[in-house]
């Protein structure tokens, strides 16, 4: 008998014992996690309306958006180790009828501290169902090439979902309501969960299931603390020098510090520091972080020269990220056909690296530049080369994880997601703001108004939107190692049901 068949007949014995429900499992999954990424970017759209129709002032409307990623961000790890213990499926059914319920509130809201408290509920469900979710794709999915083109059809919604959410909202804000920006979420959630209980199987961590309460306590305040800092220091009025912000970022370190402490001492830790330790899960998960917060800038200040620069209404700006969408979603695909044969490092570091190039392109906008001239081509070599890193991403943080941390794994992913999302929107908006003023002050005349002073400070952002996806690449080079074995199934020690 021939050596080479063995892998064949252990990949053949591996898919008759799959489940045969696996792709409508995957479909689910997808489903449920487009609702959750589509959530940012929609209620973005459908804000100003919502502004005017509730009376909220200036000051507070920018809660609308981030009493969401305060939720989610600061509730993630405790949401994954949650899903572990007590069972994914059911963490992600519980999930889906709160973000449901949270949505159908948001949407009928009378006034603006309804509306902000729904939008902290939908984080606070969000950070229980999307950790599950992933984990729920990694169990499901235990064979390599199988589980290779499940993170294709993942990073893909992660990817296009952004940018999809600006055309949804701009339709539903343009054409019926706001609210059905939020009361969208209910027909979504419905036909999810009546796919999802007889699709998804139950599967939970083994062995003893006390909860870590300080370390939860320590890493929620701290990742509240960092948000709630980057969100003041992007406020208009407030900034990086305000009170405030300067008081909780040395907050955030010390919480974070005392978090480690903890988890490096406790018997039954909310983040084991095995899972972080490991050399390529690190680097992925902090390539990820600067992706997320160099792709979330770069669609701030895109949607912003759409409405300003070309005059585009809402509408028409989230038509013009569809190019951008559709090359995700395609290059997604094919990453997760190459993923088995070329590995994770080689896409991550040459897709982020890809990617920069095209926002550094960006910077080559100006006060007469189109559309098709100027953005389109730009938005295509950007959809390649982030198309090609979300695929490796999640399958690399969550490569070699024994099932039983599936779930805090998985919640890291997510975290990196929002952490960066706002680290890179503040950074950035602030980085804009400074710009425009240095500019202003070296170019006293006629010219230091209107559109070319909005040019000057986008062209700063690119650039420094540029240079997070470049740090990206280097993290991926110098830290992940090369492999092809990305999605290699992890021992079983869960007890599926």
């Amino acid at each position: 008998m021939s050596t080479n068949s063995l892998p064949t007949r252990s990949v053949t014995a591996e898919r008759s014992t799959a489940d045969p429900r696996r792709w409508l499992g995957l479909a689910v999954i997808a489903l449920s996690t487009l609702m959750v990424v589509l959530d940012n970017s929609i209620v973005t759209i459908a804000l100003p309306d919502a502004q005017a129709d509730l009376g909220i002032s200036d000051t507070n409307r920018q809660w609308v958006v981030t009493a969401y990623a305060l939720a989610f961000g600061g509730l993630l790890l405790i949401g994954g180790r949650v899903a572990d213990f007590t069972g994914r499926k059911r963490a992600f059914i519980i999930g889906l009828i709160g973000f449901a319920a949270a949505s159908a509130v948001g949407g009928i809201a009378p006034d603006s501290a309804i509306l902000i408290a729904a939008r902290a509920l939908q984080g606070a469900f969000a950070a229980l169902l999307a950790p599950a979710a992933l984990s729920l794709l990694v169990e499901t999915f235990p064979e390599p090439r199988e589980r290779a083109k499940a993170f294709g059809v993942y990073g893909a919604v992660q990817g296009a979902g952004g940018a999809l959410g600006l055309v949804v909202g701009g339709m539903l804000t343009e054409y019926i309501d706001w609210r059905w920006c939020l009361l969208v979420n209910l027909p979504i959630a419905v036909v999810a969960l009546l796919m999802a209980i007889p699709t998804l199987r139950e599967s939970r961590a083994s062995g003893d299931r006390r909860y870590d309460v300080p370390g939860a306590v320590l890493i929620t305040a701290a990742l509240i603390s960092f948000v709630a800092a980057l969100t003041f220091a992007a406020t208009p009025g407030l900034g990086w020098r305000a009170p405030v912000t300067l008081i909780l970022l040395p907050v955030g370190v010390v919480l974070v510090i005392a978090f480690f402490v903890v988890e490096g001492h406790t018997t039954h830790p909310l983040l084991p520091l095995r899972i972080i330790a490991d050399r390529t899960r690190g680097g992925a998960l902090l390539s990820g972080l600067f992706v997320f917060a160099g792709m979330f800038g770069m669609f701030l200040f895109l949607t912003y020269y759409f409405q300003v620069n070309l005059h585009y209404s809402p509408l028409q700006a989230g038509f013009a990220f569809l190019p951008f969408s559709g090359g995700i979603i395609l290059t997604s695909t094919l990453a997760a056909s190459l993923l088995p044969r070329l590995g994770g490092k080689v896409l991550l570091a040459g897709g982020t690296a890809l990617g920069a190039i095209g926002i550094v392109l960006l910077t080559g906008l100006g006060t007469h530049s189109t559309y098709v001239g100027g953005v389109l081509p730009t938005l295509i070599i950007m959809s390649i080369g982030l198309g090609s890193a979300f695929v490796p991403l999640s399958a690399l943080a969550l490569n070699g994880v024994a099932p039983h941390d599936a779930g805090v794994a998985s919640a890291l992913v997510n975290v990196t997601q929002q952490v960066g999302g706002a680290l890179g929107t503040a950074v950035l908006n602030t980085v804009y703001l400074s710009a425009i003023s240095f500019f202003i002050v070296t170019h006293r005349s006629a010219s230091a108004t209107g559109f070319a002073t909005s040019v000057a400070g986008l062209h700063v952002a690119f650039t420094v939107s540029g240079a997070l996806l470049a740090a990206a690449s280097v993290v991926a080079v110098v830290f992940i190692v090369r492999t092809k074995k990305t999605t290699s199934t992890p021992s079983q020690d869960d007890a599926p049901e």
